[in-house]
């Protein structure tokens, strides 16, 4: 299959489609963005790689670092880890309080900012200080670039304004669900999200997930078969909020968005790609990044329905 071709299909198909959706403006330093780029890469297990667009350019990655996080919690959990945040789709907004006092302080999923941050501390519980170097270098590894790193700006941009993110880990300490300082927790947090990475260095590092678990660059296994299972299966169900649905039903691929505009997503056992594109729809995901992939997944028949 010619995947070259088709991305500059996509390409071409998808311009009418700028004057559509807005930059995530609530977070000062990512409304700064150039909001007419699109960015897309395809990359295979045996290296090979397509693109459109620059894709060596870098992004603010934001909610895709829920996936490592997830990752690495459920690898040094395991099943334990569903005693504080759960794995059931939300159906209401990233950022929502009123699913969150609802139940008790236990977020619905790892994926919505709640979850997140409750997988940062359980991290934080282990890894104290350090927390960030450590999921800072389990990305440099699955992603093969040990030149990622994380923007100042936007990590400061979002301290100075992320006050329902404050909120939020505020209630989940309220019922006991925050094991670690407020501070050491929401300051790694927002340091997660501001990593920068390109559409190539994030489809390079969802690999893994797309094998199994097993990175296919080194062949090395980084978590087992069946927490790569559930994290897809998280992707799936609870990756683009409360239009994970919407997704699944359009594009039909496990994927996971994040408000700086990019998604990733995973063919299971043949590839992983990312798109980049700013403008996001009304539930904070990529507009021209969803029908993107919609695209790729109609052109190539590659979906997993």
């Amino acid at each position: 299959m010619n995947y070259q071709a088709i991305l500059e299909e996509i390409e071409k198909e998808i311009q009418a489609l700028f004057s559509e959706g807005k930059v995530a403006d609530y977070i000062p330093a990512l409304a700064k963005v150039d909001p007419n780029q699109f960015i897309m890469s395809v990359r295979l297990f045996d290296g090979t790689s397509f693109g459109v667009g620059d894709v060596n350019s870098k992004f603010s990655i934001q909610s895709i670092s829920k996936v490592f996080t997830f990752t690495l919690a459920l690898h040094q959990y395991g099943r334990d880890l569903y005693q504080r945040v759960g794995h059931e789709p939300s159906g209401d907004p990233f950022n929502s309080l009123v699913q969150l006092e609802y139940e008790n302080g236990i977020p619905r999923n790892p994926f919505i900012n709640a979850g997140a941050i409750v997988t940062t501390d359980t991290l934080v519980s282990i890894h104290k200080k350090y927390t960030f170097k450590f999921i800072l270098d389990f990305i440099k590894k699955v992603a093969n670039d040990d030149t990622i790193t994380y923007d100042k700006d936007i990590y400061k941009s979002e301290l100075e304004n992320g006050f329902k993110n404050f909120a939020l880990i505020n209630m989940i300490k309220s019922y006991n669900n925050i094991h670690n300082k407020i501070d050491t927790v929401i300051n790694t947090y927002f340091k997660q999200c501001s990593i920068m990475m390109s559409t190539s260095q994030l489809a390079q590092s969802m690999q893994y997930i797309a094998n199994h678990g097993v990175n296919p660059l080194t062949n090395e296994r980084l978590i087992s078969i069946s927490k790569a299972k559930r994290t897809s299966s998280l992707m799936l169900t609870c990756g683009h909020y409360d239009a994970s649905g919407d997704f699944a039903y359009k594009v039909g691929l496990p994927g996971k968005s994040g408000v700086g505009g990019g998604i990733v997503a995973i063919v299971p056992q043949k590839m992983s790609i990312c798109v980049y594109s700013p403008k996001l729809n009304a539930q904070g995901n990529s507009l021209i990044g969803t029908k993107a992939l919609e695209l790729f997944t109609s052109k190539t028949g590659l979906s997993i329905f």
